[in-house]
């Protein structure tokens, strides 16, 4: 049996849409500026696909003239369609010793700061225990400062 011609079309597309994009796409090249730092693009790619045909009949007064110029089977009317959205999502920014994820979304941005916050955070936290403990200072039952002497 004979490739139907949709299984051309689809293959035709699907080559297309492989040759589109490769993971140079998701994670894009990277720039150097001058100042030695280094950003990588990171984007998101979303894909739709389509594809469709159908057979149909010949009016009796063509019939003749079809079954002349073709193999005997019925005519073929199809389409495919792709499209290809790139959205950048972050910039990987690397220099000065560091490494920081900038994402373009606003909500991400707060988590990606309270992400970096935390460590921080965690340091003055140690210090002020230590300072406390240094301090030999304690809290009584009703919130206010006793020595421990």
């Amino acid at each position: 049996m004979a490739n139907h011609p949709i299984e051309a079309l689809m293959k035709t597309t699907m080559e297309s849409l492989k040759d589109m994009v490769d993971v140079n796409t998701i994670v894009g090249d990277p720039v150097e500026t001058p100042d030695g730092t280094i950003i990588i693009p990171i984007s998101r790619v979303c894909f739709g696909f389509a594809s469709g045909g159908g057979e149909y009949t010949v009016t009796k007064s063509k019939e003749k003239d079809y079954e002349n110029n073709t193999q005997g089977s019925m005519p073929f009317a199809g389409g495919t369609g792709a499209g290809v959205s790139v959205q950048p999502v972050a910039f990987m920014v690397v220099g000065n010793g560091q490494m920081k994820l900038l994402t373009v979304d606003q909500n991400a941005n707060m988590l990606d700061s309270l992400i970096n916050f935390t460590p921080k955070l965690m340091d003055k936290i140690q210090a002020f225990t230590d300072k406390k403990k240094d301090n030999n200072t304690n809290f009584n039952s009703e919130g206010r400062r006793s020595n421990n002497d």
